[in-house]
C-alpha cells in the first residue's frame, strides 16, 4: 500500500491524487508531498518524515514536491529519506520509484512540458480539483514558490475540458480550477471560465483557488453576474492592505483595488463571499501598516481570513530587508484571525 501525506496547497493535493492512482499497485511506500511557502512549513515536513519511518520502518520514504526543490540537500542528508524528487520529476514518479540515487532533482525552469495523466477521482472528497497552470513569471519579495515551481505554463484548454468531463463523469459536483498562478492561465483566464461554462451547462458548481486582484477583469465580473453556477466565494491574494506594504513586497494591486473588486462583485452577485490570504509582520511593517491591514478587512467585507506571520526564505529579497521581531509578527497574525473567522 502506498501512503501519501500531503503538506500546502491545492496543486499537491491534485498532484498526491495522482501519486495514489499511479502507484496504487506499489507496496510499502510512504511519500511526502512537501510546501515550501514558510520555514515552518519545511519543518513540519521533516517532523512528518521523522513519524512516518519511525511509524513504517520498512517502507520507502520518498519526498518530493516544493520544499524538496528548493531544498534537496537538506532532505537528502536526513537518514529516514530514501529518496528525493524534485517538482519535475515527480510527474513520472513511477520511473524513478526504484532508483538507488537518493536525489533526483533538476531545473525546473528548463520544465516547459505537462504529465497528460488524468485523475479519476478525489480520496474523501466532494469536490474536485482541476489544475490549469503551473509555476509563476511574478516575483513577490516574500515568495520561494517560483523558484520551486518554475515558469508561467498552461495546460491545453482541451485537457482541461477532458479532466473535467472525467470527474462529472464519476459523480463529481463541484469543480475548482487551481493553480500556483491561476489567473496567468493563458491566452485568458476568464475565456477558459466561459468555455468551461459553455461547455459543461450541467455543471452545478465551478470554484476557484486563490484570484490574483491584479488578474481579475471585467469580463470575469460578468460571468459571475451571467452564470448562477459560478460559486459565490472569492478567494484572494492580498497579502496586506497598506499600499506601501504592497510596493515592497512587489505586489501588482493596491488596498483600493481590492475594495473596489469586492464592491463590483457584490453588486453583480449580492451572496458574494470573500477570503483572503495575509502576511503579518512583513519587514518594515509598522503598526499603523498593520491596521490599514486590519482596516481592509472590514472595507472590503472579507469574511475568511489565511493568515501567515512573515517567514524568511533565504534566497529572497524580503529575507534582506529589516526584519521584525517574531513575536510581534506572531502577535499581529493572532490580532488579525480574531478579527473574523480563518478558513478552514
Amino acid at each position: 500500500m502506498v501512503k501519501v501525506i500531503t503538506f500546502g496547497c491545492r496543486i499537491n493535493s491534485y498532484e498526491s491524487e495522482i501519486f495514489k492512482e499511479k502507484l496504487k499497485n506499489y507496496d510499502n511506500v510512504v511519500i511526502i508531498n512537501s510546501c515550501a511557502v514558510t520555514a515552518e512549513a519545511e519543518r513540519q515536513c521533516r517532523q512528518m518524515i521523522r513519524k512516518m519511518k519511525k511509524e513504517n520502518p520498512n517502507s520507502k520514504i520518498i519526498v518530493t514536491g516544493c520544499a524538496a526543490q528548493v531544498s534537496a540537500e537538506r532532505f537528502a542528508t536526513m537518514p529516514e529519506v530514501d529518496l528525493v524528487l524534485g517538482n519535475k520529476e515527480k510527474t513520472e514518479i513511477e520511473k524513478y520509484l526504484l532508483s538507488k540515487e537518493k536525489k533526483i532533482v533538476g531545473d525546473i525552469f528548463s520544465f516547459s512540458g505537462y504529465d497528460a495523466y488524468m485523475i479519476t477521482g478525489f480520496e474523501g472528497r466532494e469536490r474536485a480539483f482541476v489544475e490549469i497552470q503551473q509555476g509563476c513569471n511574478h516575483r513577490c519579495t516574500y515568495c520561494i514558490v517560483p523558484y520551486a515551481r518554475g515558469a508561467n505554463r498552461s495546460v491545453k484548454k482541451e485537457k482541461i475540458m477532458e479532466q473535467i468531463r472525467i470527474l462529472l463523469d464519476e459523480g463529481f459536483k463541484e469543480i475548482c480550477l487551481t493553480g500556483i498562478d491561476a489567473c496567468s492561465y493563458k491566452p485568458s483566464f476568464s475565456e477558459l471560465v466561459e468555455d468551461i461554462l459553455q461547455e459543461f451547462p450541467e455543471l452545478p458548481s465551478l470554484q476557484f483557488g486563490s484570484l490574483d486582484p491584479a488578474a481579475i477583469d471585467e469580463r470575469f465580473i460578468g460571468l459571475v453576474e451571467k452564470y448562477s453556477n459560478i460559486h459565490p466565494y472569492f478567494h484572494f491574494s492580498v497579502q496586506s492592505g497598506d499600499n506601501l506594504i504592497l510596493k515592497r513586497m512587489g505586489r501588482r494591486h493596491s488596498r483600493e483595488d481590492v475594495i473596489r473588486l469586492c464592491k463590483k462583485l457584490k453588486e453583480v452577485r449580492a451572496d458574494s463571499i470573500f477570503g483572503a490570504d495575509f502576511i503579518c509582520g512583513f519587514p518594515t511593517e509598522t503598526e499603523e501598516n498593520f491596521a490599514n491591514t486590519l482596516k481592509l478587512v472590514e472595507e472590503a467585507d472579507i469574511e475568511k481570513l489565511h493568515v501567515f506571520p512573515y517567514s524568511e526564505r533565504p534566497g529572497t529579497p524580503a529575507a534582506r530587508m529589516p526584519q521584525i521581531p517574531v513575536n510581534i509578527r506572531r502577535k499581529r497574525a493572532e490580532q488579525l484571525r480574531n478579527l473574523r473567522k480563518e478558513e478552514e
